[in-house]
Parts: C-alpha cells; sequence; structure tokens
C-alpha cells in the first residue's frame, strides 16, 4: 500500500552551486510511504507522517547554508563548535567564505546540490524515525511554478530572535509590481534580473573590504542571539542596503528604489519570502 502527502510543507534555505555560487532556495516537500497496513488498517497515521517530515526538516535544513560535503570545490574545518566553509566557484577563480556556529550549517552527503540529491540525504535521516510498518520512504523536492518573474537570494537578519539570523540562509521569491494599478511585467523583470543569485549585504555588517586575486570582496559580520557570524563573498554577488533585509524592508526598498526612477507614477510592490508570505508596500 502506498501512502502520500503532496505539498506536506516548504523549506527556505541557501545552498552551494560550483557555477553561480550562493543561492537561495525555497522547496516545496512531497512524501509518499509504502508498507503493510497496521491494526488501525494504515501505513502510518497522517498526523505522525506530518509532525516527522515537518519537525525534521525545521529543525535540519530549513533556514541553513546547505553544503555538498564531497565536493571538491570545498574545504571544511570543523573546531567542535564551528564551521569554517571555504568554497570555489565559476569560472573567475571566485571564492566565498563563512564561518557559522554548526547549526547553521546542513552537512549534506553528496558532490553537488539539486532536489534529487538533498532528497536521498534528507531520506537517509528521517527513515530511521518511522514506524516499522513502512518499508519504503520516498520523498521530492519540487519548485513553486511562478507565473512572473522571481529571483534567488540569500541574506542573515541580525535581530532576528530565531533561525533567520544565520547570515547565509535565502529563499526563492516571486515578485509582483503595479504601476499606476497595472501590472508590470517589464519592472518585475528589471527586478529578477538585478537581483540574480543576490546576496543582500547590509551596508553596516560590512567589516572589510578585502580584495583577492584582483577581485573585490565584501566580509560581513555580526554577532546574534545564536554567536557569531561571517560571510566573505565576491562584491558582484552583492546589493547593498541601508537597513536589514526583512522582507518588509525589501518591499519597501523595491518601491523606493522604482519610485526614484519613475517619479511620476505610483508604485505598489508584493514582495514574497519563499512562498505564499511576504509584504505589499506602496509608494
Amino acid at each position: 500500500m502506498l501512502l502520500f502527502v503532496d505539498n506536506l510543507t516548504n523549506v527556505d534555505f541557501s545552498f552551494l552551486d560550483p557555477q553561480r555560487g550562493l543561492l537561495g532556495e525555497t522547496y516545496l516537500a512531497n512524501i509518499k510511504l509504502r508498507g503493510d497496513l497496521d491494526e488501525q488498517g494504515m501505513v502510518c497515521d497522517f498526523g505522525t507522517v506530518k509532525k516527522i517530515v515537518r519537525n525534521w526538516l525545521d529543525s535540519e535544513l530549513d533556514h541553513r547554508l546547505a553544503v555538498p560535503a564531497k565536493s571538491p570545490n570545498i574545504r571544511i574545518t570543523d573546531d567542535g563548535e564551528f564551521l569554517d566553509i571555504h568554497w570555489r566557484f565559476g569560472t573567475a577563480n571566485q571564492f566565498l567564505h563563512t564561518r557559522s556556529p554548526r547549526d547553521a550549517i546542513a552537512l549534506v552527503d553528496a558532490e553537488i546540490l539539486t532536489p534529487e540529491s538533498v532528497a536521498q540525504w534528507c531520506i537517509s535521516q528521517l527513515k530511521r524515525l518511522f514506524p516499522d510498518s513502512v518499508a519504503q520512504l520516498e520523498l521530492h523536492f519540487t519548485k513553486e511554478e511562478t507565473p512572473g518573474s522571481y529571483y534567488h537570494y540569500s541574506h542573515g537578519l541580525k535581530k532576528h530572535l530565531g533561525n533567520c539570523q544565520r547570515i547565509a540562509h535565502g529563499h526563492r521569491s516571486r515578485i509582483d509590481i503595479w504601476e499606476n494599478g497595472e501590472k508590470s511585467a517589464e519592472l518585475e523583470e528589471l527586478w529578477a534580473k538585478r537581483w540574480t543569485d543576490i546576496y543582500i549585504g547590509t551596508r553596516a555588517d560590512i567589516k572589510a573590504e578585502p580584495v583577492h586575486n584582483d577581485a573585490p570582496y565584501f566580509q560581513f559580520a555580526y554577532v546574534s542571539q545564536q554567536g557569531p557570524f561571517e560571510l566573505t563573498i565576491p562584491k558582484s554577488c552583492c546589493y547593498l542596503i541601508d537597513t536589514d533585509s526583512t522582507v518588509e524592508l525589501i518591499a519597501q526598498h523595491f518601491a523606493q528604489a522604482t519610485k526614484a526612477e519613475r517619479p511620476q507614477s505610483t508604485i505598489r510592490v508584493k514582495a514574497f519570502e519563499g512562498i505564499h508570505k511576504g509584504a505589499i508596500a506602496e509608494l
């Protein structure tokens, strides 16, 4: 017998790509369980399935930086409390470095991170949490079917009291923009292109601007409730703002920047943080 739960939950995280560098991502989790019926006539109670999978994904993948531990591009230093990640990417000898508490990093047993390889890693961890009646577990990650423009972004929120304070977590997000009451695909595509694979950095968090191999970098650092965080990343991968990067302030920034470029227009922005949540700003 096969049991399924589609769109059980979603996870927002960032991961390391060998070509594109640091990417924010959002996956929808879909699960299937195969096994014999128990004394209740069930493979497994839906409540149990949802609780196990949601809790595990929330604690082990959501709002973390996922790194491919088997990649030849990575160097990992573990001092017990913190992980140092050094990642080479692209064709121009670029790199990024981050130092974070261990809980901010998901060490995925794979060489390249894809929806399939991340799902297989999750399955290897999740299977032992289910009752013996579950003989086979399948997990599939899918992406939101976005009707318009979207972008991948990573950030960290040092003032956040939860896991958003981690310096390199992120989202795959839609953006909807109206100009003078009309939906503007032009403006949506403009911002999606500007923010392709972007790290949104707060200027106040810049601690240094080093140069490596003649290329300029930003070093961001802050101390939050979970501990100290650092990230060094090429300037070409960053977009700087004067505020923190909550979705409310991101929506406000979109509206203000667009209004400055088109002062005679009324601008309304609906900025998403992952799926089905976000903020609206209007000027």
